[in-house]
């Protein structure tokens, strides 16, 4: 006997509704099953949202310490004290008209502005914040390696350089596999394509 599930005290077959889903599945291209899975939020999108909002705001953060006083006195001093003795470690820095100041000030803008992108513009331009902040902090550790700042110093460079890192990589790699995709897919197409011409 067929399962029936009873609606408004009707016999309706169960075995209808999964011929229907069935049809309406099949009835569908796979340009908008392709569609349907990308819309669908995966876990390196989630991975990359979270470590961009998270991310952004530390550098937006950081780079507000290093212009104003406004939020942690203590910290913004000790900014400037750090600055003036990686000033005074590079030389070249001076002879080229770049003081410890104009030093804090272009890395902390640096911070701010690509924090803000990577927190709130969409797409690519992420990606370029993401690749500058790289080189800042790249920056900021041969700063403290060269003054000779113990790893506690700079620990906190260390870290976030290697989540910029990972957050590039992921980011890339998803861009790289439509496209893997697509080359498989050409390859298929041919392959055949010969067959039915050889048969």
């Amino acid at each position: 006997m067929q399962p029936y599930l009873t609606v408004f005290i009707k016999p309706f077959p169960l075995q209808h509704l999964q011929q229907d889903s069935e049809e309406s599945w099949s009835g569908t291209t796979d340009a908008n099953r392709k569609e349907t899975l990308q819309k669908m939020a995966s876990p390196r999108t989630i991975t990359i949202v979270a470590l961009s909002f998270a991310l952004g705001l530390f550098f937006v953060f950081m780079g507000t310490i290093k212009l104003t006083p406004r939020l942690s006195k203590d910290a913004y001093s000790e900014m400037k004290r750090a600055y003036k003795s990686y000033a005074k470690a590079l030389p070249a820095l001076k002879k080229i008209g770049v003081s410890s100041v104009l030093l804090r000030k272009i890395i902390g803008t640096l911070e701010v502005g690509c924090g803000i992108v990577l927190t709130l513009v969409p797409g690519r331009p992420k990606d370029v914040a993401n690749f500058i902040l790289l080189l800042v902090m790249l920056a900021v550790l041969f700063f403290h390696q060269l003054v000779g700042d113990p790893l506690k110093r700079y620990a906190h460079a260390l870290v976030f350089g290697i989540l910029l890192t990972c957050r590039l990589l992921i980011a890339r790699q998803g861009e790289d596999r439509p496209e893997r995709e697509e080359r498989r897919e050409e390859q298929i197409t041919a392959q055949e394509k010969n067959k039915v011409k050889v048969s």
